[in-house]
């Protein structure tokens, strides 16, 4: 029979390991590069589709200002685009980004175009007002609000989720929140796969530069894509997992898979008249393609993630939080830009020399506009 002696150790020893285990739990989080494919005719064009991160530990103050979750809120999608009043980013929790709703037990099953549109305006009506009433719905040509709201009724979404910690994503909540939000976009040099790879970087300091080969420079959410799983190959401790996000069936066509630019050129009808006015170009775009543009990145039986099973994408020991009404996270948006005033989150994070080093990388990538 033990002493009471041993039966108090084996008891403490009990407890340090739960206690070292808790928090281990609560100092892991989770972030997931979008890898979203293209659709519609733009898609047809431009086959390169397009790229956002989702934070599980990071939500929408506004869509302009970051702060941390809550209990039971799943996190935020942060991405750049065209034509948002001058905006640089926006953040939008996680549910409406891919449904338009807060509830998910108010996804439709199948959605028609009217759907989708009645879906997207009561959103914005209820949320996205603050940030003025002139704010583009978007259009062919430009972008605006309508593409912050309900991505899988138009495309398929892969989600590839890499671990973090919650001091970094204070440190990054803190840096997007002092730093400007003024827009720069450029298709070709500063594109939302430009923005990804910079928030990326912010993670895995100085990992994800712009190639020249391939894709002559431009950064494309396939290539940058193909760049994180090769990251984690190396390095296992990132964790990688990858995950299906399906297309809402309704009235859109099915999104297509995504494809990088020597890609597009060489496998698609470009090729034609690109080989009459000048072959050499042509033979070059498409050994670039067989030799750095094939990429096989996604596996071939990903878990999918429909509405109701969305926590799975979270980090584990948060499963048992309640997704529903987990997009009410944007009680009004700041007309005015970024907020100056630091949050709770920031004050507590005990921000060391990384702050600095992370300013320093940020700050320089968003100054580039140039490949290397």
């Amino acid at each position: 029979m033990l002493s009471t002696e041993r039966l108090c150790a084996t008891a403490f020893a009990f407890m340090v390991v739960a206690v070292l285990a808790f928090s281990s739990m609560q100092g892991r989080a989770q972030a997931a590069l979008l890898l979203e494919e293209p659709y519609g005719f733009f898609g047809s064009v431009n086959p390169t589709g397009h790229n956002a991160i989702y934070f599980e530990r990071i939500c929408a103050e506004t869509p302009v200002k970051l702060r941390r979750c809550k209990a039971g809120e799943l996190g935020a999608v942060i991405a750049r685009y065209q034509g948002m009043k001058g905006y640089d980013w926006m953040a939008i929790p996680l549910v409406p980004y891919l449904y338009s709703v807060e509830d998910v037990s108010a996804v439709p099953a199948r959605a028609s175009r009217e759907t989708v549109y009645q879906l997207r305006n009561r959103y914005h009506e209820t949320y996205l007002l603050g940030l003025g009433a002139d704010m583009p719905s978007g259009g062919f040509t430009h972008g605006g609000w309508t593409e912050l709201l309900g991505a899988s009724y138009e495309r398929r979404i892969y989600a590839f989720r890499f671990k973090t910690t919650e001091k970094q994503d204070d440190e990054f909540i803190a840096l997007m929140n002092d730093g400007p939000n003024l827009s720069h976009f450029h298709l070709f040099y500063n594109n939302c796969s430009d923005f990804a790879r910079i928030l990326l970087n912010f993670y895995f300091p100085g990992t994800f530069n712009r190639s020249v080969f391939p894709d002559a420079g431009v950064t494309t959410p396939d290539q940058l894509t193909y760049k994180l799983e090769k990251y984690a190959r190396k390095h296992p401790e990132t964790q990688l997992t990858v995950f299906e996000i399906p297309q809402i069936p309704g009235s859109r066509r099915h999104s297509r898979s995504n494809k990088g630019i020597a890609q597009s050129f060489s496998t698609t009808g470009y090729v034609i008249p690109i080989a009459l006015l000048n072959p050499y170009l042509a033979g070059g775009l498409f050994a670039d393609y067989l030799v750095r543009g094939r990429h096989h990145i996604i596996p071939k039986s990903p878990q999918m993630l429909a509405p109701d099973n969305l926590f799975a994408l979270t980090a584990a020991g948060r499963s048992a939080e309640n997704p529903v009404s987990a997009g009410a996270q944007v009680p009004s948006a700041a007309a005015g830009g970024s907020s100056g005033t630091k949050t709770t989150a920031e004050a507590n994070s005990g921000l060391t020399e990384n702050k600095v080093a992370h300013e320093q990388i940020l700050s320089a990538e968003f100054q580039k506009s140039r490949p290397d």
